[in-house]
This record gives C-alpha cells, structure tokens and sequence, in this order.
C-alpha cells in the first residue's frame, strides 16, 4: 500500500499543480493572490520634469494583511432595537392623508424600486447603460512638467505680460504706475482695502 506523500506525488503533477486554480497563501500571510500590476500594466503616472513622465510609486502593503475583518467593522450596525423605526400613530395618519390627496390629485409617487431603476437615469450619468461619451472628446494631454516647472512657466508669463503692458504705457517700472499690473499686487491691494 503506498502512503499519503507517495500517492500526492503520483496523482498531482508539479507542472498541472502550477496551473491550477488553487492557491497558496500570498506573500506575507496574504488571503488570495497578489493582484499588483507590473511595471508595464501600470497606468498611474507622475511628472519626472523635463517633460517627461514616468509611473507612479506602488501603494505600501497594508498593515493588516491576513487578518479576518469582522464584519461589524466593515458594515454599520443598527443601534436601536428592531422595529423602532415605525411610524408614530400620528405621522402615520399624516402620510396616510398625503397619500389621499396624491390619490384624488391624480399624480403617482414612484417608488423606491422606480426610482432607482436604471430607466430614470440621465443620458450624460455614465451609470446608465444608454450613456455614451462624446465622439469630439479628446483627453487632455500630461505636460510631463513638475508643479514648480508649471509655476516658473506662470511666473514667466506673467512678467513677459507686465513688460508688454509697461511699454504700451510709456513706463519703465512698476512703481511708477498707480495701480500695479502683476497679479500678486492687485490681489494685495485689493485685500488691503
């Protein structure tokens, strides 16, 4: 008679064990396999500077890998005893009458399945099943600039238009204008008055 160890040798062959559908516990007690993307499937990206971009850092591991959670953290828990959120006697004879008058109005109130029903929602609800995006529509482009590049480019900008607004105006400086052109000094006057 062969033993256990003998037969799982005979009967799972190492290289149909690799494709099966079974799995061990991830890496780092993790339940279920490791679904992070490679280099290549990563779509997230960051500004290198110099106009170029390259792919955004992983996420950290998080710290409670392998652990169960109970599902009284995950899902709020009622705090009041069954059934205490009935009407009161008296908001029942009120809803009861607005319904009447509904009624004899002719106009139906819809109801909770209705209203969420997948009929209801907008054509531009991406949602919706009917929802289809505009054929013009063109994703802007990443510059590939770091915030501080985008910010020198402004600065750049806005001194380019002072010099232009200083030469239509027959001055050489700033402070020999009454009012100042930049942008940081209108919002500084403004705050001062």
């Amino acid at each position: 008679m062969k033993t256990f160890q003998e037969f799982i040798l005979e009967a799972y062959d190492p290289e149909v064990q690799g494709r099966s559908q079974i799995r061990t516990q991830g890496q780092g007690g993790r339940i279920g396999a490791e679904r992070k993307k490679t280099e290549p499937e990563k779509r997230r990206m960051k500004a290198a500077g110099g106009k170029t971009t390259s792919s955004a850092k992983d996420y950290k591991p998080r710290t409670d890998i392998g652990t169960q959670r109970p599902k009284s953290t995950r899902e709020q828990q009622p705090t009041q005893a069954r059934g205490s959120a009935a009407l009161s006697a008296r908001e029942a004879q009120r809803k009861a009458a607005q319904e009447r008058r509904a009624a004899k109005s002719g106009t139906k109130t819809k109801t909770a399945t209705q209203l969420l029903s997948k009929g209801n929602k907008s054509q531009t609800d991406p949602n919706n099943p009917k929802y289809k995006p505009d054929p013009k529509y063109k994703p802007q482009k990443a510059s590939g600039l770091t915030h501080r590049e985008r910010l020198n480019k402004v600065k750049k900008g806005e001194k380019a238009l002072r010099d232009i607004r200083l030469k239509n105006l027959g001055k050489t400086k700033e402070s020999e204008l009454k009012y100042p052109v930049t942008g940081k000094e209108v919002t500084r006057r403004n705050k001062k008055n």
